[in-house]
């Protein structure tokens, strides 16, 4: 390893271990540490300090980490809680955000303003559910019928982009793809079946058997898991996000004869503890910010790219959840659906290695990923705490039955008044 790695590494880790404690220390601001990893990524880069550069090993394991970070968000899937209508609700309201997305997109195209339509459209039709998840839980939101629409939302506006971009944005035959899409999708049934036996097989009982042991076998195969896909990914050109989102199910229905909480707590602290702060933090270090500093008009298209995620997201929450929220809870649902950063920054990134947009336009979608990391998710707490949904409402329980005994209430009264 060469110092000018060591010594990136070591700037690297210590923005790792700055960026929670500015989170803390931010207040009411109450800035996302995703944010200020990334903020600290652009201090240490070319256009700040200087002192930071992503050399071969550091490049290396930013790749791990955003293999990590996406195998995670597969991991992270239980379609127990979101199954039903919000799940259908979701695959809907991501299909109509796509069709709005690519509008709007195919306008901006016609006008110059961008170069591709596909993705634009993608970047405006994420959603980021493991920013969401940490903030809803602290707000006792998780659990109740709005959380479970909005994990809903955020579970397919994370696998809906994740495959798009596996398909779109590679450079590989798109068949190809789909095929590899059915084998991922053929192994998870299987892998689900198996599981789900009455006397599970050996393989799960051996996981369950060296969770607390000093061999760790479940980390073992799941980072086993990681690097091979970084491995296919390089030498055979493989969709390495569709790949890890897939691993990351498979995973998660292995581990579900074991103790899978345990399990994604000891990944939890390996992703989020060392790879993927290192991917965010690198992301900042290769953050094209001299775009701004030449031009600092083009300000504007941050702006303008966080009205378009508020467009994108919301049109489908206004259309087709009037029945499922009360008013007061539309608002803070548009919020959190257009909340979305992570797989804004892989995007832009895959598109501008592969020459498909416009460094301004990268680095614009990417500051209106943090804007609306930074806004959106405090923006929306503050309308379910309006309409009395969350810890200040009152119990999950609560929260989850409000809208429907609201109605029966409203028809009791209707009738006592004829």
């Amino acid at each position: 390893m060469t110092e000018s790695s060591i010594v990136s590494l070591a700037l690297i880790a210590l923005a790792a271990v700055i960026a929670p404690i500015l989170a803390e220390l931010s207040g009411r601001l109450a800035i996302p540490e995703i944010v200020l990893q990334i903020g600290l990524g652009i201090v240490l880069g070319p256009y700040a300090l200087n002192v930071a550069h992503p050399t071969n090993v550091v490049s290396g394991l930013s790749d791990l980490g955003l293999t990590f970070l996406i195998f995670l968000a597969g991991f992270d899937l239980d379609p127990a809680a979101i199954r039903g209508k919000p799940l259908a609700l979701a695959v809907s309201g991501w299909v109509v955000s796509l069709v709005v997305a690519l509008t709007l997109s195919f306008v901006l195209v016609s006008t110059g303003l961008v170069r591709d339509t596909v993705v634009v459209a993608l970047a405006l039709s994420t959603t980021a559910l493991g920013s969401l998840l940490p903030i809803l839980r602290d707000a006792g939101v998780f659990g109740t019928r709005f959380g479970d629409l909005v994990s809903a939302i955020g579970t397919v506006g994370e696998f809906g982009p994740i495959v798009a971009v596996a398909i779109f944005l590679t450079r590989r035959d798109p068949r190809i793809t789909a095929a590899l899409l059915v084998v991922f999708a053929a192994v998870a049934v299987v892998t689900a079946v198996i599981a789900a036996r009455p006397n599970p097989p050996s393989l799960v009982n051996l996981f369950s058997r060296h969770l607390e042991s000093s061999a760790q076998l479940p980390v073992r195969v799941s980072l086993l898991l990681v690097v091979l896909l970084v491995l296919l990914a390089e030498t055979l050109g493989l969709d390495v996000l569709l790949g890890a989102f897939s691993a990351g199910i498979v995973m998660r229905l292995i581990a579900s004869g074991s103790e899978p909480d345990v399990i994604k707590g000891k990944l939890e602290a390996i992703g989020f503890g060392f790879l993927i702060p290192v991917f965010f933090v690198v992301s900042g270090i290769t953050f094209d910010l001299h775009v701004f500093l030449d031009d600092p008009a083009s300000l504007w298209r941050v702006a303008f790219f966080v009205g378009l995620l508020l467009v994108s997201r919301g049109v489908p929450v206004l259309l087709l959840y009037r029945k499922e929220i009360t008013r007061a809870e539309r608002l803070p649902l548009v919020f959190f659906s257009a909340t979305g950063l992570p797989l804004i920054v892989v995007i832009t990134g895959i598109a501008t290695a592969a020459g498909r947009i416009a460094p301004v336009n990268a680095a614009s979608l990417v500051a209106a990923g943090m804007v609306s990391l930074m806004v959106f998710p405090a923006a929306g707490l503050k309308g379910l705490r309006r309409a009395g949904v969350g810890r200040s409402g009152g119990t999950a329980d609560a929260g989850r039955s409000r809208a429907p005994a609201t109605r029966r209430s409203s028809r009791r009264r209707s009738k006592g008044t004829t």
